[in-house]
C-alpha cells in the first residue's frame, strides 16, 4: 500500500509522464520454466547453507574473515570497524537480504563471497524457484545511492553494508558481479534501473566516491539500465554489452535471470587514514523484480599487495624456473612510510625500499609502516625454483619396412633434449601443448604419424618448469642397395669402376663421396660395401658387397744400366708364369743385347694381365785425372775410376795416346818440356780419360854472362800453348818482365838494364788446346849478375 501512495503522491507533484507511467504500471511476477539441468543436483550455487561455517558468521566475520583477502591477520581486526548492515536481521533469520554463498559444484565465476540481495538472500540459489523474485524488505530508498546512480525511478528496497576501516595500503578494490531480474521482457529500457553503488569517503568527513562504475570504454555506474545487451527483446541495447555476462535461460547457478561479468571496483586512498566504506543496493520502480551483487571473497584488500612490473597482483605463490630475476614491488608507496623485506624470516639488509628483485627460489616478505600504527602492513609470496630441462627443435625419420610403420618417439629424445631426468609430453596440438593438458600422445613406442607432420613436444623437469620444442616427422621406405664392379679379377694397380644402384645418395665403406659411382685403383684383393640412402635419409638394412681379385703382380729385374759407348750390354726381362714378351725393338725374347745408349721397353703379359717395364741405357761415367806428379823425369798419375753400374773397375794406362797401356800408374824416363798424352780407361771398357800433359822444367838459377850456359829463363816451349802467360817480381812484388808468345826469354835485364843479383819468383798461365785445361805454375828463381 505504500508503494502505492508513494507513486500517488508523486504523481501529484509532477505531470512527468514517466513516474505517471511507473505509477500505472503495475508488472506481475512470471513463472519460471524448470528444465533437466535446473533439477540436476548441484545445479545451484550455495547461499547462507549450514554445510559452510561461514554461513552462521555475523557482518564483521563476514568482512574482516572472508571479504578482506588478508582477514587471517591479526592485525585486520583493528583496522575494521563500525561494521553494520540494513536490514539489521541476525544470522539465524532466513529473510535476511546479506549472507555468505559458496559456487559449490557449478561454474560460477566467483569460489566464495558474501551476497547483499534486494530480497532474500538465500534465494539466490541453492534450489529452482518458479517465481520471480520480488521480496519485499523493510526499506526504502538511499540517498547516497540516489546521488551516486541517478535512477529514473524511485528505489525501494535498499540492502546496505558499511564499515570503516584504516587501509595499510595506497590502493583498495574488490571484485564483484551485479546479477537482477530485471532482464526480462524489456524492462532494462523502461526505466527499471535497479543499482549498486560501493560509496567510500574519508571518516574524518568528504563526499562519496562511488567506486562501482564501468571501467573504459564503458561509463557511469552498475545498474540494470546501464547495461543491456543487443537482441533479446531489448529495445534500447546494446548499452555497455561488453559487461553483460549472459541472460541466465537455463536457471542455473542463481535464481536470476541476467548477470554482470566480474567488475573490480578499485581506489586510491591513503595509507593510515580511516576510510568510511559503504556497500547500497535497490530496486528501482517498484519490489517485483530482485536483484543482488556478489562480492568475491579474498578480493577486497585494504593491506599491502605484490605487483608484478606490470602492475598485476602476485599470488600468494609463484613458480620460477632458472633462477629468473622477479621484480616484486609492494602496492604501497609512500614517501612517510618504512619498507623491510624479509627472505626466509630473516631481514634483508638494505633492501628497504618498496621493490625488490628476487633471484632465488624461498618466502619474500615486506612489511610496511606507517607512523602511529602498531600493525605493520604485510605482504608475502613465495617462490618456487626450478630448472627448466634444455631442449631445441628437432626431427625423427622413420625408415619404414613390411614390419615397422610407425614412430618410436623415444628415438627423438636424445636429440630434443640431454637434460639428464628430463620428462617429455608430446602432443598433436599446439594448443594442447601450450596448456600442457593430458592430451599427450599416451603410446610413444607405436606412433602412426605423417610424413612431415609436426608433434609439439614439452620437456619438463617432472614439475613445473618446461620448454616447449617441435618435433618433425619425417617418413620414407627404406631402400635396397645393389652394387656391381667393371672388373672382378684385376692386375695390381688397376682401375676399377663400381656402380651402386636403389639409392639416393650412397654411404661407401671404402670411400668418401655419396655419388653412385667410385673409381678404385686396386693392388690387393678388396671387398667393396655400400649402403643406398633414401631422400630423407634412411638407410638400407644392408649394404651391398662385391669382392675384386688381385691376381700376382708382373715383375722384371730389370734395372737402368750403364755403358760407354762402343760397349755393348744385354738387358734381361726376367722370367715368370707364362710370361710373354715384346720389346720396344720388336723382338720377343726374354733378354736382348744392346749397343747404342737409350730408352728400352718390354711388355710382358701373362695372359691375363700386361705390365710395361722400361729401361735406360745410360753412359757410364769414364775415369778423370785428378794429379799428375812430375819430377826428375817419372810421371805418377791419380786419377778417379766411377763404378759401372755400381761395380769397381780396374784401370789402366797410356802416355803416347792408347797405343800402350800398362796397369801402373807411373811412368818413368820422360823427357823434359814435352808434350804427353796421358789416358785412363776402365779394364774391358771403352770408358777412357784422356788429358795432355808438358813436362814443364825450369832451372832455379841463370846467370846471364853470355858464357852459353844457363844464361836466360827460357818459355819458348810454351809459346805454343793457348792463352799463354807470365811475369817475373822482384820480392817487393813489383813486376820486372812479362812474358808472352813473342818474349818468351827473360835474360835478368829490366829495360835492357841489369837486375842486381837477387831471388825472383815467376809465375805463369797456359791452357792445353785439346782438354781446354788450365796449367798455373810458380816458381822462385836465383839471378846472379856479375859485372
Amino acid at each position: 500500500m505504500k508503494r502505492y501512495l508513494l507513486l500517488f503522491s508523486l504523481f501529484m507533484v509532477s505531470s512527468s509522464s514517466l513516474f505517471y507511467s511507473q505509477k500505472t504500471t503495475v508488472r506481475k511476477p512470471q513463472k519460471e520454466k524448470s528444465s533437466a539441468l535446473t533439477m540436476k543436483a548441484g545445479a545451484f550455487i550455495d547461499v547462507n547453507t549450514a554445510a559452510y561455517a561461514p554461513s552462521a558468521y555475523d557482518p564483521l566475520q563476514l568482512v574482516k574473515d572472508v571479504l578482506i583477502s588478508s582477514g587471517t591477520n591479526s592485525c585486520v581486526t583493528p583496522n575494521v570497524s563500525n561494521v553494520v548492515v540494513s536490514p539489521n536481521l541476525p544470522a539465524s533469520n532466513v529473510q535476511r537480504s546479506w549472507g555468505y554463498f559458496h559456487k559449490g559444484t557449478t561454474n560460477f565465476p566467483f569460489t566464495d563471497g558474501i551476497v547483499l540481495s534486494t530480497g532474500y538472500a538465500n534465494k539466490a540459489g541453492n534450489s529452482f524457484i518458479s517465481g520471480t523474485l520480488g521480496d519485499d524488505l523493510p526499506t526504502g530508498s538511499d540517498p547516497d545511492l540516489v546521488a551516486a546512480t541517478n535512477p529514473t525511478k524511485p528505489l525501494y528496497d535498499a540492502v546496505v553494508l558499511e564499515f570503516d576501516f584504516v587501509p595499510t595500503s595506497s590502493q583498495v578494490k574488490f571484485n564483484y558481479l551485479f546479477a537482477s531480474e530485471e532482464y526480462t521482457s524489456d524492462f532494462p529500457c523502461l526505466g527499471y534501473s535497479d543499482a549498486f553503488a560501493l560509496l567510500l569517503r574519508p571518516v574524518a568527513g568528504g563526499p562519496y566516491v562511488n567506486m562501482a562504475v564501468l571501467p573504459p570504454p564503458g561509463t557511469g555506474p552498475v545498474s540494470a539500465t546501464n547495461i543491456v545487451p543487443d537482441g533479446n527483446g531489448f529495445s534500447c541495447g546494446p548499452i555497455n554489452a561488453q559487461f553483460f555476462g549472459g541472460l541466465n535461460t537455463a536457471n542455473i547457478e542463481t535464481n536470476f535471470i541476467g548477470r554482470t561479468t566480474p567488475l573490480t571496483a578499485t581506489a586510491t586512498v591513503t595509507p593510515g587514514v580511516a576510510y568510511h566504506f559503504k556497500m547500497v543496493l535497490a530496486d528501482a520502480g517498484d519490489s517485483g523484480y530482485d536483484s543482488a551483487v556478489f562480492l568475491e571473497g579474498g578480493s577486497f584488500n585494504i593491506g599491502v599487495e605484490l605487483l608484478d612490473p606490470s602492475g598485476a597482483t602476485l599470488p600468494e605463490e609463484i613458480n620460477v624456473c632458472d633462477n629468473v630475476p622477479q621484480v616484486i614491488t609492494a602496492s604501497v608507496s609512500d614517501p612517510n612510510m618504512t619498507y623491510q623485506w624479509f627472505y626466509n624470516g630473516t631481514a634483508i639488509q638494505g633492501a628497504t625500499t618498496p621493490t625488490i628483485t628476487a633471484t632465488q627460489p624461498g618466502n619474500y616478505e615486506i612489511q610496511v609502516s606507517f607512523p602511529g600504527n602498531p600493525c605493520p602492513g604485510k605482504a608475502n609470496i613465495k617462490i618456487n625454483g626450478g630448472t627448466t630441462p634444455a631442449a631445441i627443435d628437432a626431427s625423427l625419420l622413420l625408415c619404414t619396412t613390411p614390419d615397422v610403420t610407425w614412430f618410436d618417439l623415444t628415438d627423438a629424445m636424445p636429440s630434443i633434449s640431454t637434460t639428464t631426468g628430463a620428462v617429455f609430453h608430446f602432443y598433436e596440438d599446439q594448443d594442447d601443448a601450450i596448456a600442457q593438458n593430458d592430451d599427450y600422445i599416451q603410446d610413444v613406442l607405436h606412433y602412426n604419424g605423417n610424413d612431415g607432420q609436426i608433434l609439439y613436444v614439452v620437456v619438463s623437469n617432472g614439475g613445473f618448469c618446461s620448454k616447449m620444442v617441435e618435433l618433425t616427422l619425417l617418413k620414407e621406405a627404406t631402400p635396397t642397395v645393389s652394387l656391381v664392379a667393371s672388373k672382378i679379377k684385376v692386375c695390381p694397380g688397376t682401375q676399377v669402376e663400381l656402380t651402386a644402384t636403389g639409392g639416393v645418395t650412397y654411404e661407401w665403406a671404402n670411400f668418401q663421396g655419396t655419388g653412385n659411382t667410385q673409381t678404385a685403383t686396386v693392388y690387393n684383393t678388396t671387398t667393396f660395401s655400400v649402403y643406398s640412402l633414401g631422400t630423407k635419409g634412411c638407410k638400407s638394412l644392408n649394404p651391398a658387397t662385391i669382392t675384386v681379385e688381385v691376381v700376382p703382380e708382373l715383375t722384371s729385374p730389370l734395372r737402368d744400366v750403364e755403358m760407354c759407348q762402343g760397349d755393348r750390354v744385354t738387358l734381361d726381362a726376367g722370367a715368370g708364369p707364362n710370361y710373354t714378351y715384346l720389346w720396344s725393338t720388336g723382338e720377343i725374347t726374354q733378354s736382348i743385347n744392346v749397343d747404342q745408349w737409350g730408352v728400352y721397353s718390354v711388355t710382358i703379359d701373362n695372359g691375363y694381365c700386361e705390365k710395361t717395364f722400361t729401361v735406360n741405357v745410360m753412359g757410364a761415367a769414364s775415369p778423370f785425372v785428378t794429379n799428375l806428379d812430375y819430377s826428375n823425369n817419372t810421371l805418377t798419375i791419380t786419377a778417379e775410376i766411377p763404378m759401372i753400374n755400381n761395380i769397381p773397375q780396374t784401370a789402366e794406362y797410356s802416355i803416347d795416346g792408347g797405343i800402350s797401356w800398362q796397369p801402373s800408374n807411373v811412368f818413368t824416363g820422360l823427357q823434359d818440356n814435352a808434350t804427353y798424352q796421358i789416358q785412363v780407361r776402365s779394364v774391358g771398357t771403352h770408358c777412357v780419360g784422356a788429358l795432355e800433359f808438358f813436362t814443364f822444367h825450369v832451372r832455379n838459377v841463370i846467370t846471364p854472362n853470355q858464357d852459353g850456359v844457363n844464361d836466360t829463363l827460357d818459355l819458348t816451349a810454351l809459346g805454343g800453348f793457348n792463352n799463354f802467360t807470365g811475369s817475373v817480381y822482384d820480392r817487393y812484388g813489383s813486376e820486372m818482365f812479362r812474358f808472352s808468345k813473342q818474349t818468351p826469354v827473360w835474360d835478368g835485364t829490366v829495360g835492357g838494364k841489369k837486375l842486381p843479383t837477387a831471388t825472383y819468383w815467376y809465375k805463369f798461365n797456359f791452357d792445353y788446346p785439346k782438354s781446354k785445361a788450365n796449367m798455373s805454375q810458380s816458381g822462385w828463381i836465383m839471378l846472379k849478375n856479375r859485372e
